[in-house]
């Protein structure tokens, strides 16, 4: 305690004499190269102090500490001062009234510092002060620009000019501003510690479009050269503003594409690429580009480019399309339906563009050709006819494909028209024709003798043939049945065809049986007027051989011994007798078939027409028999009983 009491009457001392030996200065203070400045400077010392010979001062530049030899600005003892400051330096204050106020003229960058005052009050009492002003000298004025220059935000831009030389005051100007949005500027003087700025402040709301755009500040001194300038570029910051990308495009498939996408904004942004919801890549940069190889139709569809800056998002789209030729279509399996039914057939392809879908039947046209990927062609109602080959035919720019399917449609048996019974040379014919899914199954019966015929025996051979839905049934009857009211054969036989859909039973008409009536009356006629020819032209070569002989009775007649030879050369010379027929033209063309069929020595019958149609024709003819021949006049003949007459008959 008795320590402290001690202390305290001591520090109270060392606190009293400390607070006197002050300096008030400015702490920092600005000039322009080559004009002048002026620091501030007042100083008071301890009242107990009497200065010896007046009151002194020094200026240090650097060091406030004269055992480390700064270098001296100025001294009032003498002028000894350091190079750099003679002729420069001055005192515009009084010591003796406290006053150290120092001018420096045409400072440079050099020049920029600490300055330190000391006052010499003489023997003992010198005393530094350790306070000091800072000196910068500018060679350019100074701009106020905020931390962040944010777009569509009113900025303030601030230009200073140090006004500290008293035989220099500053003008500002500023530059580059015609394109800014309507520009305010104002001025203020400014005034702190003794120092003395000129600011003037540019107002405007800046726009994504003066990002990197120069502004600058002009500082003149009037009545001097001295001009100073500074320039600055604007650094805006806005979000992405646009995003470009390739416009859409179609590309074959298999090719390579790469797609460009650029963001104006500030800062560079992130980009991404995005396929749908997949990010494909992303990079910060102010453009990116997306490379797509061995494209398949799975990567068409919306590819976006998004930009995030931190300011704001921004996207634009664009649409990759995938040219590629129809895929195989799919269509219905093969299908089994039953007549009378209904069927949709589908077709489903892909291809782009969207090919057309063509139905073809057994190569035909079917329905109506489609614009679209799907195709149903509906079958109403279905009847045999429907039965075969369908192809779904797709086709674009790019190419084709198809798809094939069958449709058996099953019915019940149809008989046909084939179907009939005629006259060969073993009996009768029976033919019975079919048409049917399943194929038909086919029986023959004779209500006559009421048999069903559907197997060979002693009376009758029974055959039959399937050729696809077609079933061919034939029996031979070796009987030709017997005589019918008008003299033909009457053939009763009946046909039964059949299959799970259905039964039919038809009576076989025999269809030659107007044929051989036609053929006997046609033969008939014929013949009686092939045997007048004849008789004709015998009488006309028997006439002119009478003349020639000049025994008028002596004729044809009279030198044929055996009339009956002379019925056989007619019947033997049946070829010569058909070839005046065909000459004459007297005879259709039925009768002409008639006569082409040779009979043999005993044959009654011989098969006419094709034998694909499994018919027989009887064959007519006429023959000429001179049972008794009447004598021409002046000639003989062999009858006795005076009643000579010509005999056709038909066999």
């Amino acid at each position: 305690m008795k320590c402290l009491k001690l202390l305290l009457p001591l520090l109270l001392l060392v606190r009293d004499i400390s607070t006197q030996w002050t300096v008030w200065m400015p702490r920092d203070i600005s000039a322009m190269t080559n004009s002048c400045v002026v620091i501030p400077c007042t100083f008071t010392y301890p009242s107990a102090v009497r200065p010896y010979r007046g009151t002194h001062g020094i200026w240090y530049f650097g060091q406030p500490y004269p055992q480390l030899f700064p270098p001296v600005v100025y001294k009032s003892r003498t002028e000894i001062v350091h190079e750099s400051y003679k002729g420069r330096t001055k005192l515009l204050g009084d010591l003796s009234q406290k006053n150290c106020t120092l001018q420096i003229n045409n400072v440079g960058t050099e020049h920029s510092g600490r300055y330190y005052f000391r006052a010499d009050l003489g023997g003992a009492n010198i005393f530094t002060y350790p306070d000091f002003t800072e000196l910068k000298v500018l060679d350019q004025p100074n701009i106020d620009v905020p931390a962040e220059v944010v777009s569509d935000e009113s900025l303030d831009l601030t230009c200073y000019a140090p006004d500290n030389c008293p035989d220099m005051i500053p003008e500002i100007h500023w530059m580059y501003t015609d394109y800014l949005p309507e520009p305010l500027f104002t001025s203020d003087y400014v005034e702190d510690s003794n120092t003395a700025v000129l600011a003037s402040t540019l107002t405007f709301t800046p726009r994504p479009i003066h990002n990197g755009q120069l502004l600058g500040c002009r500082v003149h001194y009037p009545n001097t050269s001295f001009v100073y300038e500074r320039l600055i570029s604007l650094d805006i910051k806005y979000p992405p503003r646009t995003v470009w990308v390739n416009v859409s495009q179609e590309v074959m498939e298999g090719s390579s594409v790469i797609l460009h996408c650029d963001v104006d904004s500030n800062p560079v942004p992130r980009i991404s690429w995005l396929f749908g919801d997949e990010e494909l890549m992303s990079d910060t940069a102010s453009n990116a580009s997306l490379y797509l190889e061995s494209l398949t139709p799975e990567q068409e569809g919306v590819y976006t480019c998004v930009g995030d800056n931190g300011y704001g998002i921004m996207n634009t789209s664009m649409y990759l399309a995938v040219k590629y030729p129809p895929r195989e279509p799919w269509v219905n399996d093969s299908l089994t339906v039953q007549e009378g039914s209904s069927l949709a057939l589908h077709c489903t392809t892909q291809g782009n563009p969207a090919p057309t879908l063509t139905w073809l039947k057994d190569g035909e046209l079917v329905g109506t050709i489609t614009a679209d990927e799907v195709s149903i062609l509906e079958l109403l109602e279905i009847t045999p006819q429907v039965d075969g080959t369908y192809r779904c035919l797709a086709e674009n720019e790019h190419g084709r494909a198809s798809n094939s399917l069958n449709i058996t449609v099953e019915f019940a048996p149809i008989l046909l028209e084939d179907s009939k019974c005629t006259i060969v040379r073993e009996g009768v014919q029976c033919v019975c024709m079919a048409s049917g899914n399943p194929e038909p199954s086919i029986e023959f019966y004779l209500p006559d003798l009421n048999i069903t015929i559907n197997e060979t025996n002693n009376r009758f051979n029974y055959y039959t043939h399937s050729d696809g839905y077609t079933s061919t049934g034939m029996i031979k009857l070796r009987e030709k049945g017997e005589r019918g009211n008008n003299g033909g054969t009457a053939v009763h036989v009946h046909c039964s065809i059949s299959n799970i859909y259905g039964t039919e039973t038809i009576r076989l008409e025999l269809q030659q049986e107007k044929k051989y009536m036609m053929a006997v009356i046609v033969g008939t006629i014929g013949g009686v007027a092939v045997i007048a020819f004849i008789i004709a032209a015998v009488r006309y070569v028997g006439q002119n051989n009478k003349k020639e002989n000049g025994n008028p009775g002596q004729d044809v007649g009279s030198r044929v011994e055996n009339p009956s030879m002379f019925y056989s050369a007619v019947k033997k010379d049946k070829q010569s007798l058909r070839k005046k027929v065909l000459k004459t033209e007297l005879l259709g063309s039925k009768f002409n078939s008639i006569l082409e069929e040779s009979t043999g020595d005993d044959g009654d019958y011989q098969s006419v027409g094709s034998m694909a149609g499994l018919e027989r024709q009887e064959l007519n003819y006429a023959a000429l028999e001179f049972v008794r021949g009447r004598p021409r006049e002046g000639g003989f003949g062999r009858g006795d009983d005076g009643s000579d007459y010509t005999e056709i008959k038909a066999k």
